[in-house]
C-alpha cells in the first residue's frame, strides 16, 4: 500500500503526465483537424501556440495564488478545468472555437504545473526532493512521447476528437484522487496583488505573442509595437512590486544564489534544448520525408533514456547537490548538438540521429530533476508556489523562445508558410533545397548551442548545496 506521501506524488505525477500528454498529443493531428474544421496551417498551429502563450502568461500569478488560497485546492481546480476544457474541444465546431476551448484547457494546466512543484517541496523533506522530482521528470518524458504515438494512433482509427476525450475520464478520476488526499497544511495571509498580476500578465503575453507574430510573419510594425509595450508593461511591474508590501514576485527570493541561477538555467536550457527538438522534427518530416508518426519513433529513445534514469539523477542531487548533476546534463546536450551540427546532412543515416537523441536524452535526465529540485529546496514555504510558477514561467519562455528560434533559421532557407506545413507534416521541402534547409539547421544549432553554454555556466556558478539544512 502506498504511503501518504507517495500517493499524493502519483497524483501529482498523472497530473504532469496529462499536461505533457497534451503538450504533444496534437502534433500528429493537425492534417486532420485542418480537413475536418476546414481550416488552413497558419490558423490551426494556434491549437499548440495558444497553450504554451497561456501557460507562460499565467503561471506565476497562478502559484502565488495557490500560496494564499491553497495549493492543493488550485491543483485540483485546475484538473477539473482541464477536464472541462479537453470536453470542449473535443466538441468544438470550428478552428477558432477549439483555440478558445484551448486557451481554457492550459488555465487548467497552468493551475496545475504552477503548484505541482510546491505541493511536492511542502511533502517531500529537502534531502528527498530531488527524487521526487526525478518522478515527475519521468512522467514528463513518457507523456510527452505518448502523447505523440497516441495521437498518430487515435487521429488515424477513431479521429482525432478523441485526442481530447480521452483526458476526460482520467481526469474525473484524478480529481476525485486530489480532493481526497491532497490537504494544504500551509497557506499564507497576504492578499492578492491584483495590480502586480494583471501588469505581469500583459507583459508576457506581448512579449512572448510578439516573439511568435516574429516567428510566423517577420519582421513587422505590429510586433515591435507589441515587444515595446510588453517591456514597459514590465516596468510598470516592476515598479509595482516595489510598492507594495505582498508582491506577486518577491523579489527577495532571488538573493539566494542558487536559486536565482537555477532559474536562469532553466531558461536558457529551454531556449537551447527545445528548438533541437523543433528542428529535427522540420528535418526528419520536410527533408527526409517520414511521416509524423515515423520521426516521432526515431525521436523516442532519447525520451525513454531521459525518463528511465531521471529518478536516480534525482537521487543523486539529493546526495551531491544539483550543480555537479545539472552542470553535466547540460554538458551532455552540448555534446549531442555538436553531434548534430558534424553529422547531419540531407542523407544522414537514422541511426545516428537516434544516437543524438540518446546523448541529449541522457543530459536531460541529470538536468531537469536536479535543477528544479535546487530552485524548490531554496526557497522558503511561503513563497514556494510564486517560486514554482516563476520556474514555470522561465521553462516556457525557453519553449517560446526556441520556437522563434527555430522558425527564424527556417525561413532563412524556405517561406513561412512551408515551415509551419512541413512542422504540422503536411508538406515536404521541394526539389533541391533540402540542403539549404540543413544549412539553415546548422546555423540554428550554433545559435541554440550559446543558449545551452550560457545554461551551463549559470548551473555551474549556482554554488554547492547542503540539502540536509533545514534552515530553509
Amino acid at each position: 500500500m502506498l504511503s501518504k506521501e507517495n500517493t499524493i506524488l502519483a497524483v501529482i505525477v498523472l497530473g504532469t503526465l496529462m499536461s505533457s500528454i497534451d503538450s504533444t498529443i496534437v502534433l500528429l493531428a493537425f492534417p486532420a483537424m485542418t480537413q475536418a474544421l476546414h481550416s488552413n496551417i497558419s490558423t490551426i498551429i494556434w491549437v499548440i501556440l495558444i497553450y504554451l502563450l497561456v501557460v507562460a502568461i499565467f503561471s506565476t500569478q497562478f502559484g502565488r495564488i495557490g500560496d494564499i488560497y491553497g495549493r492543493s485546492r488550485m491543483f485540483n481546480l485546475g484538473f477539473a478545468v482541464f477536464t472541462i476544457a479537453s470536453f470542449l474541444c473535443g466538441i468544438a465546431p470550428s478552428d477558432i472555437s477549439l483555440i478558445a476551448f484551448r486557451a481554457l484547457q492550459a488555465i487548467g494546466g497552468a493551475l496545475i504545473a504552477s503548484n505541482s512543484s510546491a505541493i511536492i517541496a511542502d511533502t517531500f523533506e529537502r534531502h528527498r526532493i530531488g527524487k521526487a522530482y526525478g518522478y515527475t521528470s519521468l512522467s514528463w518524458n513518457v507523456g510527452s512521447i505518448l502523447g505523440i504515438l497516441l495521437g498518430g494512433i487515435i487521429t488515424t482509427t477513431i479521429g482525432y476528437r478523441y485526442i481530447f476525450f480521452i483526458n476526460v475520464p482520467i481526469g474525473i478520476i484524478a480529481v476525485l484522487l486530489g480532493l481526497k488526499y491532497l490537504k494544504d497544511n500551509y497557506r499564507s495571509n497576504d492578499k492578492i496583488d491584483l495590480q502586480g498580476m494583471t501588469a505581469l500578465g500583459i507583459a508576457i503575453g506581448l512579449i512572448a505573442y510578439a516573439g511568435i507574430n516574429y516567428a510566423s510573419a517577420g519582421l513587422n510594425i505590429t510586433n515591435e509595437i507589441m515587444l515595446m509595450l510588453g517591456i514597459a508593461s514590465l516596468v510598470v511591474f516592476i515598479m509595482l512590486e516595489k510598492k507594495v508590501k505582498m508582491p506577486t514576485i518577491n523579489f527577495s527570493m532571488f538573493k539566494n544564489r542558487i536559486f536565482r541561477n537555477s532559474l536562469l538555467a532553466s531558461l536558457f536550457q529551454g531556449l537551447g534544448f527545445m528548438g533541437v527538438t523543433f528542428m529535427l522534427i522540420m528535418y526528419l518530416q520536410g527533408v527526409r520525408g517520414y511521416s509524423p508518426l515515423y520521426a516521432s519513433l526515431i525521436l523516442f529513445p532519447g525520451y525513454a533514456i531521459s525518463a528511465i534514469f531521471a529518478p536516480y539523477m534525482g537521487r543523486r542531487s539529493d546526495k551531491f547537490g544539483a550543480r555537479p548533476i545539472a552542470t553535466a546534463g547540460i554538458l551532455f546536450m552540448i555534446a549531442g548538438v555538436l553531434f548534430y551540427i558534424a553529422v547531419l546532412n540531407v542523407s544522414t543515416p537514422y541511426y545516428y540521429i537516434i544516437l543524438g537523441t540518446i546523448i541529449t536524452g541522457f543530459g536531460g535526465a541529470m538536468f531537469w530533476p536536479s535543477n528544479n529540485s535546487a530552485v524548490m529546496a531554496n526557497v522558503n514555504a511561503e513563497m514556494r508556489g510564486a517560486a514554482s510558477g516563476t520556474l514555470r514561467l522561465f521553462g516556457n519562455f525557453g519553449i517560446i523562445g526556441s520556437f522563434v528560434i527555430a522558425f527564424v533559421a527556417a525561413a532563412s532557407s524556405i517561406p513561412r508558410y512551408m515551415a509551419f506545413q512541413i512542422f504540422a507534416g503536411t508538406s515536404k521541402v521541394i526539389g533541391g533545397i533540402g540542403g539549404e534547409f540543413v544549412g539553415g539547421m546548422h546555423a540554428a544549432f550554433i545559435v541554440l548551442l550559446i543558449m545551452l553554454i550560457i545554461a551551463g555556466i549559470f548551473s555551474f556558478v549556482r554554488g554547492r548545496e547542503n540539502r540536509s539544512d533545514k534552515s530553509v
